[in-house]
């Protein structure tokens, strides 16, 4: 009997591996093909399966020992490094933690599975080359892609890593630096093409001499009546349109566009007066709060702050609309900066840091609220908390108003006849004095702090919640006065209508507003679904209350209209308007409708019913 004969060695057990192999790319990568909106939970569940793989190769491949944790510790390593020195920032920071992971995981599971079936009768030597080469090859796809964000459905906008950016790309534009314009003679409405501005920044161009006769040109100056659509959602901050009705058969007269743009990325939304427009953007290493021609889309001016916001899921900029209030801008970048600018020419009034002086956190997407101005005070929310300035002079009037995070914007409201301001923050939801800050009331929950509060026609307020497993609704509050005190009550909570971070809007008691990516009606009375119908992404919306009607901008960019009516969903009318993500909120004023996203911006003229 010959002792020195090899031991026999049961083959390798691979139908398991690579069974769920098959399925991580079914899942991953081959069903969000046909259904993008589940390409979150593909990404997610290939993760899982790539789990799956690796418990395989640990557990039950009957591999040598040496082998299983040899691999898995070089598919560790490699994760490591290319996370920390190779692949581009966007991946390596995305997907609220660490993309690369959730990533690399999928793909050096299925490479590990293919080194397995295709090496299992090669020598030591080789095998041990090949792994190195599969997991060389695992992690390849994410050395050479970025991602430009995600959607609301956690789908990534892979592009490859030496492809530039859309700010890139309009960094590198020539004459792009607004120079002044000759004002109209009013406020007209969009009705001529743009007009090409061919001037050059002025600080690295020489000025041409002037003509002799020209006189001397100037910004369009800002009507001293108050602004048409003075800010985040328009004048009531509730995305409610009054005194404007639409043709809405948009197959005989739909939007003419009068002019689109390039800007720099954010999620700002308009704020309007006369002929001017007014945003926040990022251009480069600057935090930027702009002005354009509200006819024209030419720019008018340009203040600059030295800072720059960036996250790898919403991407680089300022998320907070512009303020208008006096023939002023008040405005609140990402990192807190607070300006208070000339509305005519830029020209700074004072400026102020928010979340350093109240200490607060950059949340993680940034801050993305708007600034509040109630009589002589300037009301801003940073990370949580709420700071007051005088909007004379700058100086902190009132501070330290909430806690832990929030998203959400201050809120102005009547209750019982006393005007007070409502903020969401983390641990709920709290009622403020605007001119001093003392609390009125609070109501506390563990909920969401992102959507903005609305208060009913009846007097109660609104909120979103999330809870902490995850659930997503809304929430009735009930207010009262007993002498001096207030309480605040739950009437009611709903899961008919889930907002996350888009805005719903009030009308003829109901709510109506999005439900995950799907619009949704619910009475007002008892929280109950309506109805739920049409896909349009994680959008906006606004309301045009004289014809019960919603102008909603999908995520993808398309304009539709749908009625405002209890009894069921009926889409009026659907057209393109821009291309890629969209978050910021859609502006009407007049005849004008203006919409951007992080990358574009565009005016359209709408036929007015009637004409």
């Amino acid at each position: 009997m010959n002792t020195n004969e090899p031991i026999s060695r049961k083959p390798l057990r691979l139908w398991p591996g690579v069974a769920a192999a098959v399925l991580l790319v079914l899942v991953g990568y081959v069903i969000p093909i046909f259904a993008p909106r589940y390409a979150g939970l593909g990404m997610m569940g290939a993760a899982v399966c790539g789990l799956i793989v690796i418990l395989w190769w640990l557990l039950f491949s009957r591999a040598r020992w040496y082998e299983r944790l040899g691999a898995i510790v070089l598919m560790i390593a490699a994760a490591m490094f290319i996370e920390k020195y190779v692949v581009h920032a966007s991946i390596a920071g995305g997907a609220m933690g660490n993309l690369t992971y959730v990533l690399a995981i999928p793909t050096l599971s299925v490479a590990l599975v293919a080194w397995a079936a295709v090496s299992r009768r090669l020598g030591a030597g080789a095998r041990g080359a090949a792994v190195v080469i599969a997991v060389l090859l695992g992690c390849l796809p994410w050395m050479v892609v970025r991602t430009g964000g995600i959607n609301a459905d956690g789908r990534s906008d892979f592009h490859w890593r030496w492809t530039k950016t859309p700010e890139e790309l309009l960094l590198a534009q020539a004459h792009d630096e607004p120079t002044p314009v000759v004002p109209a003679p009013a406020p007209a409405e969009i009705s001529k093409p743009p007009v090409a501005n061919p001037a050059a920044e002025p600080s690295k161009t020489p000025a041409a001499p002037a003509a002799a006769a020209a006189p001397e040109p100037r910004a369009p100056a800002v009507p001293a009546k108050p602004a048409e659509w003075p800010g985040f959602r328009g004048p009531g901050r509730d995305s409610v349109i009054h005194g404007v009705q639409i043709a809405t058969d948009w197959s005989q007269s739909p939007p003419v566009q009068a002019w689109r743009r390039p800007i720099g990325p954010g999620w700002s939304s308009f704020a309007v007066n006369g002929n001017l427009l007014y945003t926040q953007e990022q251009r480069g290493g600057d935090e930027v709060v702009s002005s354009y021609n509200l006819r024209t889309g030419e720019p008018v001016w340009r203040h600059r702050d030295a800072t720059r916001f960036w996250e790898s899921n919403g991407g680089a900029g300022p998320r907070g609309t512009p303020t208008l209030s006096g023939g002023r801008v008040y405005s609140i970048g990402a990192t807190g900066v607070v300006n208070v600018l000339d509305a005519n020419t830029g020209a700074v009034v004072w400026s102020r840091n928010a979340a350093t002086e109240v200490n607060a956190k950059i949340p993680f997407w940034g801050i993305s609220s708007s600034p509040l101005v109630v009589d002589d005070v300037v009301i801003v929310a940073a990370g949580g908390k709420l700071a007051a300035y005088d909007t004379a002079t700058g100086k902190l009037r009132w501070s330290g108003v909430g806690s832990g995070f929030s998203y959400s914007s201050p809120q102005l409201v009547t209750i019982d006849g006393v005007q007070q301001v409502v903020f969401i923050s983390g641990p709920g939801t709290t009622s403020v004095v605007p001119a001093t800050g003392k609390v009125l009331w609070k109501y506390a929950w563990e909920g969401g702090a992102i959507v903005q509060p609305a208060q009913t026609e009846d007097g109660g307020i609104l909120v979103n919640t999330i809870s902490m497993n995850g659930g997503l609704g809304m929430r009735r509050l009930a207010i009262t006065r007993n002498g001096g005190a207030w309480t605040a009550a739950e009437r009611w909570t709903s899961t008919g209508l889930k907002p996350y971070f888009n805005d719903f809007v009030v009308h003829n008691g109901h709510a109506y507003g999005f439900d995950g990516n799907i619009l949704s009606c619910i009475d007002l009375q008892d929280g109950t679904r309506k109805w739920k119908g049409g896909r349009y992404g994680n959008g906006q919306l606004v309301l045009l209350a004289d014809q019960n009607l919603l102008l909603v901008l999908s995520e993808e960019g398309e304009l539709a209209l749908v009625k405002a009516t209890p009894d069921q969903f009926t889409e009026v009318a659907r057209i393109p308007a821009l291309e890629g993500k969209t978050w910021n909120h859609p502006v009407v004023v007049r005849d004008v409708l203006l919409v951007r996203n992080d990358h574009e911006m565009a005016a359209f003229r709408l036929s007015l019913a009637g004409r």
